[in-house]
Protein backbone atom coordinates (compact mmCIF):
# COMPACT_ATOMS: atom_id res chain seq x y z
CA UNK A 1 0.00 0.00 0.00
CA UNK A 2 1.71 3.14 -1.10
CA UNK A 3 1.06 6.20 0.91
CA UNK A 4 -1.29 7.81 -1.11
CA UNK A 5 -0.98 10.15 -4.46
CA UNK A 6 0.07 14.05 -4.01
CA UNK A 7 -2.39 15.94 -6.65
CA UNK A 8 0.52 18.62 -7.55
CA UNK A 9 3.13 18.94 -9.87
CA UNK A 10 6.13 16.18 -9.42
CA UNK A 11 9.12 17.87 -10.64
CA UNK A 12 11.66 16.11 -13.21
CA UNK A 13 13.84 13.82 -11.58
CA UNK A 14 16.97 11.81 -13.44
CA UNK A 15 20.41 11.11 -12.85
CA UNK A 16 21.76 14.80 -14.47
CA UNK A 17 19.73 16.64 -11.46
CA UNK A 18 20.89 14.26 -9.04
CA UNK A 19 24.42 14.57 -9.88
CA UNK A 20 23.90 19.01 -9.93
CA UNK A 21 22.71 18.60 -6.50
CA UNK A 22 24.87 16.08 -4.99
CA UNK A 23 28.38 17.77 -6.42
CA UNK A 24 27.22 21.05 -5.59
CA UNK A 25 25.77 20.18 -1.78
CA UNK A 26 28.19 17.45 -1.00
CA UNK A 27 31.75 18.13 -3.02
CA UNK A 28 32.87 15.47 -1.31
CA UNK A 29 30.87 12.90 -2.90
CA UNK A 30 31.63 14.35 -6.07
CA UNK A 31 33.39 11.59 -7.98
CA UNK A 32 31.28 8.95 -6.97
CA UNK A 33 29.59 6.98 -10.16
CA UNK A 34 25.69 7.06 -9.68
CA UNK A 35 23.40 5.64 -10.85
CA UNK A 36 19.52 4.54 -10.53
CA UNK A 37 18.40 1.61 -8.03
CA UNK A 38 16.76 -1.58 -9.84
CA UNK A 39 13.41 -0.81 -8.15
CA UNK A 40 11.79 2.60 -7.39
CA UNK A 41 8.86 3.90 -5.23
CA UNK A 42 6.56 6.52 -6.15
CA UNK A 43 6.70 8.81 -3.09
CA UNK A 44 9.94 9.32 -4.45
CA UNK A 45 13.01 8.28 -6.27
CA UNK A 46 15.97 6.91 -5.22
CA UNK A 47 19.57 6.44 -6.63
CA UNK A 48 22.47 4.45 -5.77
CA UNK A 49 25.95 6.35 -5.11
CA UNK A 50 29.00 4.83 -5.44
CA UNK A 51 28.95 1.83 -2.87
CA UNK A 52 27.96 3.28 0.56
CA UNK A 53 25.51 5.57 0.06
CA UNK A 54 22.19 6.32 -1.81
CA UNK A 55 20.25 9.90 -2.55
CA UNK A 56 16.54 9.84 -2.02
CA UNK A 57 14.04 12.59 -3.32
CA UNK A 58 10.94 13.27 -2.98
CA UNK A 59 8.69 13.09 -5.83
CA UNK A 60 6.11 15.35 -5.46
CA UNK A 61 5.90 18.63 -2.26
CA UNK A 62 3.31 16.09 -0.39
CA UNK A 63 6.38 14.08 0.93
CA UNK A 64 8.28 16.85 1.61
CA UNK A 65 7.36 16.97 5.05
CA UNK A 66 8.66 12.56 5.62
CA UNK A 67 12.52 14.14 5.10
CA UNK A 68 12.57 15.78 8.06
CA UNK A 69 10.74 12.96 10.20
CA UNK A 70 13.33 10.53 9.07
CA UNK A 71 16.05 12.43 9.29
CA UNK A 72 15.12 12.70 13.21
CA UNK A 73 13.56 9.43 14.22
CA UNK A 74 15.31 6.96 12.06
CA UNK A 75 18.42 6.79 14.00
CA UNK A 76 16.43 6.89 17.03
CA UNK A 77 14.45 3.85 15.95
CA UNK A 78 17.54 1.70 14.55
CA UNK A 79 19.14 0.64 17.80
CA UNK A 80 15.78 -1.42 19.43
CA UNK A 81 14.58 -2.59 15.92
CA UNK A 82 15.87 -6.38 15.15
CA UNK A 83 16.34 -5.49 11.53
CA UNK A 84 18.15 -2.81 9.86
CA UNK A 85 16.79 0.32 8.71
CA UNK A 86 17.62 3.22 6.79
CA UNK A 87 20.88 5.64 8.25
CA UNK A 88 20.55 9.04 7.36
CA UNK A 89 23.39 10.44 6.52
CA UNK A 90 22.82 13.71 4.93
CA UNK A 91 20.13 16.27 4.27
CA UNK A 92 20.03 18.11 1.06
CA UNK A 93 18.74 21.74 0.65
CA UNK A 94 16.19 22.77 -1.93
CA UNK A 95 17.26 24.35 -5.12
CA UNK A 96 16.06 26.53 -7.89
CA UNK A 97 16.30 22.88 -10.07
CA UNK A 98 14.78 21.16 -7.05
CA UNK A 99 12.69 22.87 -4.93
CA UNK A 100 12.58 19.98 -1.82
CA UNK A 101 14.87 18.90 0.56
CA UNK A 102 15.89 15.53 0.44
CA UNK A 103 18.67 12.89 1.91
CA UNK A 104 21.97 10.94 1.49
CA UNK A 105 21.29 7.70 3.31
CA UNK A 106 23.98 4.30 4.11
CA UNK A 107 22.95 1.60 1.24
CA UNK A 108 21.12 -1.31 2.88
CA UNK A 109 21.84 -4.50 1.07
CA UNK A 110 19.41 -6.54 -0.18
CA UNK A 111 16.93 -7.81 -2.79
CA UNK A 112 13.43 -5.86 -2.52
CA UNK A 113 10.70 -8.95 -2.69
CA UNK A 114 8.62 -6.79 -5.13
CA UNK A 115 11.30 -8.64 -7.70
CA UNK A 116 11.26 -11.90 -5.81
CA UNK A 117 7.95 -13.02 -7.72
CA UNK A 118 5.31 -14.80 -6.14
CA UNK A 119 5.61 -14.58 -2.42
CA UNK A 120 1.61 -15.31 -1.56
CA UNK A 121 2.94 -18.74 0.09
CA UNK A 122 6.08 -17.78 1.93
CA UNK A 123 5.02 -18.59 5.42
CA UNK A 124 8.47 -17.62 7.07
CA UNK A 125 8.58 -14.13 5.40
CA UNK A 126 5.19 -14.10 6.84
CA UNK A 127 6.74 -14.71 10.28
CA UNK A 128 9.57 -12.35 9.71
CA UNK A 129 7.69 -9.27 8.56
CA UNK A 130 5.17 -10.31 12.26
CA UNK A 131 7.76 -10.02 13.94
CA UNK A 132 9.67 -6.85 12.71
CA UNK A 133 6.22 -5.15 13.52
CA UNK A 134 5.81 -6.90 17.15
CA UNK A 135 9.41 -5.18 17.63
CA UNK A 136 8.31 -1.66 15.87
CA UNK A 137 5.17 -1.44 18.02
CA UNK A 138 7.45 -1.63 21.68
CA UNK A 139 10.09 1.15 20.46
CA UNK A 140 8.83 3.67 23.04
CA UNK A 141 6.83 6.81 21.27
CA UNK A 142 7.68 9.93 23.54
CA UNK A 143 7.33 12.81 21.26
CA UNK A 144 7.05 10.68 18.04
CA UNK A 145 4.39 12.09 15.05
CA UNK A 146 0.85 11.27 15.32
CA UNK A 147 -1.51 10.57 12.04
CA UNK A 148 -1.12 14.03 9.89
CA UNK A 149 -0.65 15.08 6.16
CA UNK A 150 3.09 14.06 6.63
CA UNK A 151 1.82 10.36 6.47
CA UNK A 152 -1.56 11.05 5.09
CA UNK A 153 -3.10 10.09 8.29
CA UNK A 154 -2.10 6.47 8.74
CA UNK A 155 -2.48 5.74 12.46
CA UNK A 156 -5.98 7.04 12.70
CA UNK A 157 -8.95 5.13 11.95
CA UNK A 158 -9.65 3.94 8.45
CA UNK A 159 -12.64 6.18 8.07
CA UNK A 160 -10.49 9.20 7.70
CA UNK A 161 -10.52 7.86 4.07
CA UNK A 162 -14.87 6.84 4.55
CA UNK A 163 -16.13 9.41 1.76
CA UNK A 164 -13.37 8.19 -0.68
CA UNK A 165 -13.94 4.63 0.28
CA UNK A 166 -17.44 4.48 -0.45
CA UNK A 167 -17.33 7.05 -3.57
CA UNK A 168 -15.06 4.70 -5.27
CA UNK A 169 -16.79 1.07 -4.34
CA UNK A 170 -20.13 1.35 -7.18
CA UNK A 171 -17.04 0.82 -9.36
CA UNK A 172 -16.39 -2.77 -8.42
CA UNK A 173 -19.83 -3.80 -9.47
CA UNK A 174 -23.38 -4.39 -7.75
CA UNK A 175 -22.70 -7.49 -5.56
CA UNK A 176 -18.56 -6.83 -4.63
CA UNK A 177 -19.60 -2.97 -3.78
CA UNK A 178 -22.88 -4.70 -1.78
CA UNK A 179 -19.86 -6.41 0.10
CA UNK A 180 -17.34 -3.99 0.23
CA UNK A 181 -20.17 -1.74 2.45
CA UNK A 182 -20.58 -4.46 4.66
CA UNK A 183 -16.72 -4.98 5.47
CA UNK A 184 -16.61 -1.14 5.78
CA UNK A 185 -19.02 -0.94 8.67
CA UNK A 186 -17.10 -3.32 10.09
CA UNK A 187 -13.91 -1.66 9.60
CA UNK A 188 -15.37 1.63 10.83
CA UNK A 189 -16.95 -0.08 13.99
CA UNK A 190 -14.16 0.24 16.37
CA UNK A 191 -11.22 2.55 17.39
CA UNK A 192 -7.85 1.94 18.90
CA UNK A 193 -8.01 1.47 22.59
CA UNK A 194 -4.80 1.36 23.43
CA UNK A 195 -1.57 3.93 23.70
CA UNK A 196 -0.49 5.08 20.38
CA UNK A 197 2.12 2.87 19.08
CA UNK A 198 4.23 2.71 16.37
CA UNK A 199 3.99 1.65 12.94
CA UNK A 200 5.77 1.59 9.71
CA UNK A 201 2.77 3.06 6.98
CA UNK A 202 3.83 1.16 4.02
CA UNK A 203 4.49 -2.62 4.90
CA UNK A 204 5.11 -3.57 0.59
CA UNK A 205 7.34 -5.56 -1.18
CA UNK A 206 8.70 -2.85 -2.72
CA UNK A 207 9.66 -1.85 1.20
CA UNK A 208 10.91 -4.89 2.42
CA UNK A 209 14.40 -6.44 1.63
CA UNK A 210 15.62 -10.09 1.24
CA UNK A 211 19.25 -11.28 1.76
CA UNK A 212 19.73 -15.60 0.83
CA UNK A 213 15.56 -15.59 0.84
CA UNK A 214 15.54 -14.04 4.53
CA UNK A 215 14.04 -11.03 5.44
CA UNK A 216 17.16 -8.55 5.51
CA UNK A 217 15.77 -5.07 6.15
CA UNK A 218 13.03 -2.61 5.93
CA UNK A 219 12.80 0.56 4.27
CA UNK A 220 11.03 3.76 3.33
CA UNK A 221 9.36 4.91 6.74
CA UNK A 222 7.98 7.99 4.79
CA UNK A 223 5.01 7.50 6.18
CA UNK A 224 5.86 5.73 9.81
CA UNK A 225 3.99 7.47 12.98
CA UNK A 226 2.58 6.28 16.22
CA UNK A 227 -1.12 5.61 16.82
CA UNK A 228 -3.25 2.65 15.89
CA UNK A 229 -0.95 -0.27 14.08
CA UNK A 230 -4.19 -1.25 12.13
CA UNK A 231 -2.27 -0.39 8.55
CA UNK A 232 0.81 -2.52 9.14
CA UNK A 233 -1.55 -5.75 8.84
CA UNK A 234 -2.33 -5.05 5.07
CA UNK A 235 0.16 -7.88 3.64
CA UNK A 236 -3.13 -10.21 5.12
CA UNK A 237 -4.30 -9.08 2.15
CA UNK A 238 -1.67 -7.47 -0.40
CA UNK A 239 0.89 -10.27 0.10
CA UNK A 240 0.19 -13.11 1.68
CA UNK A 241 -2.84 -16.28 1.38
CA UNK A 242 -3.47 -19.68 2.83
CA UNK A 243 -1.02 -21.00 5.45
CA UNK A 244 1.65 -17.46 5.05
CA UNK A 245 -1.58 -15.11 6.06
CA UNK A 246 -1.99 -17.97 8.81
CA UNK A 247 1.54 -17.21 10.27
CA UNK A 248 1.27 -13.34 9.68
CA UNK A 249 -1.63 -13.28 12.01
CA UNK A 250 -0.72 -15.42 14.52
CA UNK A 251 2.59 -13.69 14.70
CA UNK A 252 1.25 -10.46 14.63
CA UNK A 253 -1.28 -10.91 17.49
CA UNK A 254 -3.60 -7.79 17.98
CA UNK A 255 -7.42 -8.55 18.18
CA UNK A 256 -10.56 -8.69 15.35
CA UNK A 257 -11.08 -4.96 15.72
CA UNK A 258 -7.53 -4.29 14.96
CA UNK A 259 -7.99 -6.52 11.88
CA UNK A 260 -11.44 -5.59 10.76
CA UNK A 261 -9.88 -1.95 10.42
CA UNK A 262 -7.07 -3.05 9.04
CA UNK A 263 -9.58 -5.06 5.93
CA UNK A 264 -10.70 -1.38 5.87
CA UNK A 265 -7.27 0.15 5.29
CA UNK A 266 -6.51 -2.38 2.11
CA UNK A 267 -9.71 -2.33 1.19
CA UNK A 268 -9.88 1.49 0.81
CA UNK A 269 -7.16 1.53 -1.17
CA UNK A 270 -7.50 -1.48 -3.52
CA UNK A 271 -11.00 -0.25 -4.36
CA UNK A 272 -8.70 4.07 -5.32
CA UNK A 273 -6.60 2.05 -7.19
CA UNK A 274 -9.22 0.03 -9.23
CA UNK A 275 -10.96 2.95 -9.86
CA UNK A 276 -8.25 4.83 -11.12
CA UNK A 277 -6.03 1.80 -12.86
CA UNK A 278 -8.77 -0.98 -13.92
CA UNK A 279 -7.02 -3.67 -14.58
CA UNK A 280 -4.29 -3.30 -11.98
CA UNK A 281 -3.64 -7.38 -11.49
CA UNK A 282 -2.57 -6.46 -7.76
CA UNK A 283 -5.36 -4.42 -6.86
CA UNK A 284 -7.66 -7.40 -8.29
CA UNK A 285 -6.09 -10.06 -7.12
CA UNK A 286 -6.40 -7.87 -3.11
CA UNK A 287 -10.34 -6.99 -3.72
CA UNK A 288 -10.67 -10.58 -4.31
CA UNK A 289 -9.12 -11.79 -1.04
CA UNK A 290 -10.66 -9.33 0.91
CA UNK A 291 -14.63 -9.88 -0.49
CA UNK A 292 -13.83 -13.53 -0.41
Amino acid sequence: MSAGDAPELRPRIDAGLVRRLVDAQFPEWRGLPLRPVEHDGWDNRTFRLGDELSVRLPSAAGYREQVAKEQAWLPRLAPLLPLPIPQPVAEGAPTDDYPLPWSVYRWLRGRPVVLLGDVSQDAALAEAIGRFLVALRAVPVDGAPGPGTHNFFRGAPPEVYGEEALAAFPVLGTAAASRARELWREATASRWEGPPVWFHGDVAPGNLLTTDGRLSGVIDFGTCGVGDPACDLVPAWTMFVGRARDVFRSTVGLDDATWSRARGWALWKAAITVRDRPRDPESRATLARLLA
